[in-house]
């Protein structure tokens, strides 16, 4: 269980390593001026560890598999994969052109209750498809997990398509990054 002052300490911690001030261009073709930097939350023993631990409280009881989107998705599934004992499948944003040609790697999902594990929530839009490709390879979906959720809509559009998003934090919930760091 996760009180609010380790969640507070958490967020400190967090915001001190994977919070930059510094351009990042987003898919769609926008730019932000800040982002959190999934890769140094990942590359943190420590930090990874602690914040798999906080999101295994948002974890449905009923939960059979945890399902990581590549890539800031993988090192936090398989974290939280440790921390709560359930199963570990990996998911590409498309079938992998050679060897396996797969899109859904790890654990067996056939009717196992999935649920799916990102970095950060913003559109809805990714989480979404991997959802649909759970779906149609007989995982049910209605649960998402993610470190930040930025208000973008993703929470709304995950709702339409019956898939509930829990949150570690929002974006609220981090101080503004500090001037001057660079990834």
């Amino acid at each position: 269980m996760t009180t609010s002052t380790q969640l507070a300490g958490l967020t400190a911690r967090l915001a001190d390593t994977a919070c930059v001030r510094a351009p990042f261009h987003l898919s769609n073709g926008s730019r932000l001026d800040a982002y959190f930097d999934e890769y140094r939350l990942a590359a943190d023993p420590a930090l990874l560890r602690d914040t798999a631990a906080a999101m295994a409280t948002l974890v449905p009881d009923d939960a059979q598999v945890l399902a990581g989107i590549e890539l800031g998705g993988v090192p936090l599934v398989v974290a939280l994969s440790a921390a709560t004992g359930l199963p570990a499948v990996f998911l590409r944003r498309h079938p992998k052109g050679y060897g396996s040609r797969r899109q859904i790697e790890g654990a067996a999902i056939d009717g196992r209750r999935a649920v799916l594990v990102d970095d950060v929530v913003r559109s809805g839009g990714q989480l979404l498809a991997m959802a649909h490709t759970l779906r149609v390879a007989g995982a049910p979906v209605a649960d998402a997990l993610c470190v930040l959720e930025r208000p973008l809509g993703g929470r709304m559009l995950l709702a339409e398509h019956h898939v509930a998003l829990h949150s570690l934090l929002t974006e609220a919930d981090l101080p503004s990054p500090r001037a001057g760091d660079v990834p």
